[in-house]
């Protein structure tokens, strides 16, 4: 089990899948999760990417096998991109391929935005908006955190994000590898990075940019999802069918082959 220690804290669980060939010098792919997840939600993307990248799947600061964080941890983006940066640099990657799914993009924006040298593409997949209001919405789920603990939640509002063709077994997979994250690492994320407005970083962000939704996410519409993709330059919308927004889960292999098409192309 891979871990980096950075200081203070965190000690940083990752796995890095690479079947290129030895000869080769493969360019790296970097692939954020979402809340309350971790680097093994992207089982279905590995099959196709490995082969032809060396590929790191890293658990977010506080999340997965990665140190759980106390509830008044100073939550910052920035922050939680010096973490990925920190991890590259001793993996000795200069570039990467990043591919970031739910507020795994939003942490992706912001990153290319800041560090377009790093940056080679960019994929955000089932991604929210880039500014909600939700303070109102993660008052209440505080409360349901401390009173009831994150598996309660996950059971709760598990039906709009994996849509209503997601197999039952499935979805009771989902909702234990989401119970396993700390309450102390959730209210403390919910509270500082889920009301961050990015919106400012989007026209920053340099590189050939894949945004890929559903017709039916309950994130936003198509033509809402277009109004911010179409903010970032250099940037295509691929819209799938159906009604999931966590559609890297529900439509792991379409989205991978989509993603390896479009990095193929730059």
């Amino acid at each position: 089990m891979p871990t980096l220690q950075i200081p203070p804290n965190l000690s940083m669980h990752y796995v890095i899948d690479d079947y290129t060939d030895p000869w080769r010098e493969p360019e790296a792919v970097l692939m954020l999760h979402g809340n309350t997840e971790s680097g093994v939600v992207w089982y279905g993307w590995v099959p196709h990417l490995a082969r032809r990248y060396r590929v790191v799947r890293p658990d977010m600061r506080g999340f997965g096998a990665s140190t759980p964080m106390p509830r008044d941890y100073p939550w910052t983006i920035d922050a939680m991109i010096d973490d990925y940066v920190t991890l590259m640099q001793s993996l000795g990657i200069a570039r990467v391929h990043l591919i970031g799914a739910k507020l795994g993009g939003t942490i992706a924006r912001c990153f290319a935005a800041r560090f377009p040298e790093r940056v080679r593409t960019l994929t955000l997949v089932g991604t929210p908006p880039p500014v909600r209001d939700l303070r109102a919405r993660v008052t209440a789920w505080t409360e349901e955190f401390e009173k009831l603990g994150v598996e309660h939640w996950a059971r709760r509002t598990m039906e709009g994000r994996l849509g209503s063709n997601f197999p039952p077994e499935g979805t009771a997979w989902w909702i234990k590898m989401m119970a396993q994250t700390a309450v102390s690492t959730q209210i403390g994320y919910v509270q500082r990075i889920l009301t961050t407005d990015i919106t400012a970083v989007l026209p920053k962000i340099a590189c050939p940019t894949l945004v890929i939704t559903t017709e039916g996410s309950s994130l936003g519409s198509v033509a809402e999802t277009r109004a911010w993709q179409e903010k970032i330059p250099n940037s295509t919308l691929a819209v799938l069918p159906g009604d999931s927004f966590h559609v890297a889960a529900t439509d792991s292999d379409v989205c991978a082959q989509t993603t390896l098409d479009f990095i193929s192309r730059h």
